[in-house]
């Protein structure tokens, strides 16, 4: 009976496995899984009211990465600047704000906030 080639695990450590994670990834991704909603991480109703009246009071995005060239882009997203990492007072502190692109504010996320960018330490490698 054939079998399926094994594939790299889903974390990007270079195991192979049948599927998914290998046995030593699978821990740290497996609560990764078990996030709160965004709701219960102050994402809510009050949240969108909050962000929605910032972004028209600040309507223009923050050259987050010095990439606009001088060009004025919208504000999208209400991005935290210093992360709040469930600090709740920070979360609400309206002076840790600022109006960025969604491009910008995803780039920014995923290089602060990702698993590869903790895997790389703060350092940066």
């Amino acid at each position: 009976m054939p079998f399926a080639a094994k594939q790299p695990c889903k974390a990007g450590c270079g195991a192979l496995v049948s599927r998914g994670y290998c046995e030593a990834c699978a821990p740290r991704h497996k609560a990764q899984e078990q996030r709160p909603t965004a709701a219960a991480r102050g994402y809510g109703r009050r949240w969108r009211i909050a962000s929605k009246a910032y972004l028209r009071a600040h309507p223009i995005a923050v050259d987050y990465f010095g990439e606009h060239d001088g060009k004025v882009y919208l504000a999208e997203v209400v991005d935290h600047i210093i992360p709040h990492r469930g600090d709740m007072k920070l979360f609400w502190d309206s002076n840790n704000w600022q109006g960025l692109t969604k491009a910008d504010h995803d780039r920014k996320t995923a290089t602060e906030d990702s698993s590869f960018a903790r895997a790389k330490g703060p350092e940066g490698g």
